[in-house]
């Protein structure tokens, strides 16, 4: 584990987080910067700076959770749909260099003018709530 790698520092216990889920391979948390209500970070437990990185089961472990972990965020905040991203290297705008995939719900009204809405500092508070909410509602995992 990189000392600098903040996402390794959170499955370790030493940054707080609003947790959804966990399991002996992966965590589920909200992203402190959503995009929308209800962005989700599914991240593995291990360390990887890329999906290149990772071997083929790990990845399919991983992109197997995703779309539980979608169907509740849909559900918990009433989305019309969602976006799943996966950065990979600087060039493609991965911030924090520890594989991680985005579920992002999307609603109808979210970018009238066809751009993506702008990320803003949430709340450990309502985090917290919606951990809770979208945690209740996940189902398949583990």
């Amino acid at each position: 584990m990189p000392n600098s790698c903040i996402f390794c520092s959170i499955i370790a216990g030493e940054i707080p987080s609003a947790q959804v889920y966990r399991d002996q391979d992966f965590v589920v948390i909200m992203d402190k910067y959503p995009i929308n209500k209800g962005h989700t970070l599914v991240i593995p437990v291990k360390h990887y700076d890329t999906l290149l990185h990772m071997p083929p089961a790990e990845v399919g472990r991983l992109y197997a959770a995703v779309p539980a972990v979608a169907k509740a965020v849909v559900s918990a905040v009433g989305a019309d749909g969602f976006n799943i991203g996966q950065n990979n290297g600087i060039a493609a705008n991965q911030i924090v260099p520890h594989v991680h995939v985005h579920v992002i719900p999307r609603f109808a009204d979210d970018s009238p003018d066809g751009k993506w809405p702008a990320r803003r500092v949430a709340e450990m508070r309502e985090l917290a709530a919606l951990a809770e909410k979208i945690g209740k509602k996940v189902n398949g995992l583990g």
